[in-house]
């Protein structure tokens, strides 16, 4: 299939949420349920979003004000809700999360969107954990249509081992906690306090191969990276950077600085690779 197919965005919500005792979907951070935030995630890197239900849950308020896929095959969990999206939409790729991955970034997105490739079933990051796909958040090919049908219909029902016997393109995460879920009260609690540090706005500029890589010479953006080393790992997953740290030098506010400075709202970042001068 050619890299040229479109790549749709499916977002996971129908999930029965047995461990965090309430609908994942409706938890909320800053205002915004999980479902939203993962949505609007998504619609900043594909041109079409849809949310995957059960037909049970088409009536309910969250999900409903978002389209819907809803599930099309026999069979429950995300491999239903995969499966019918590519059912709905079989000559698209969809780029696959779940709803509860509070933590997941846009630079994480674009790293992977970057580095799709259309030839194998699924371009997926690894778990940081035990090295094996993440298949929650991937990239699923049409290709992919037919093996998962016989993959299930053989008494298969989990995506994860279908990538581990099947294949697919498998990238190292650049941020390992981009991948975390949210599963227990806990956990949801440690992710509220998280995310309750409000990211701030910064002036980032880029010289020579860096200006090449981001195509762009300046822009101002949000972050969470409290100092230029996080803000450098950031941007690298963001636009693949091919420079170490150790390779440049970083000005805050016309100043050279320490990698582990903390940077502020408003704070003007330059990063300076050797041909640059400085």
């Amino acid at each position: 299939m050619s890299s040229s197919s479109p790549v749709y965005g499916l977002i996971l919500a129908g999930g029965s949420s047995r461990r965090m005792n309430r609908d994942k979907a409706t938890l909320e951070y800053q205002g915004k349920t999980q479902l939203d935030r993962a949505f609007e995630l998504a619609s900043r890197h594909v041109t079409q979003v849809f949310v995957s239900v059960r037909a049970d849950q088409t009536l309910d308020p969250t999900r409903a004000q978002r389209p819907m896929i809803v599930d099309s095959v026999g069979g429950e969990g995300p491999i239903a809700g995969i499966r019918s999206a590519l059912a709905a939409h079989p000559k698209a790729a969809w780029l696959v999360l779940a709803c509860d991955l509070p933590y997941l970034s846009d630079a994480a997105l674009d790293y992977l969107l970057r580095r799709r490739d259309a030839a194998a079933f699924a371009t997926a990051y690894t778990s940081a954990h035990d090295g094996l796909p993440e298949p929650l958040c991937a990239i699923w090919e049409p290709s992919a249509a037919e093996a998962l049908a016989d993959y299930q219909a053989g008494g298969g029902h989990c995506p994860r081992k279908f990538l581990i016997r099947h294949g697919a393109r498998l990238l190292e995460p650049q941020d390992t906690r981009a991948l975390e879920n949210v599963n227990t009260p806990e956990e949801y609690r440690q992710a509220i306090a998280t995310l309750d540090q409000a990211p701030m706005q910064l002036k980032i500029q880029y010289y020579a191969l860096m200006r090449e890589q981001a195509g762009r010479s300046e822009e101002t953006l949000e972050t969470s990276a409290s100092t230029p080393a996080g803000l450098y790992q950031e941007l690298a997953a963001r636009y693949g950077f091919t420079l170490s740290r150790d390779q440049l030098k970083v000005a805050v506010n016309s100043e050279f600085s320490d990698w582990s400075r903390k940077l502020n709202v408003g704070d003007a970042v330059v990063f300076i690779p050797p041909v640059a001068g400085g």
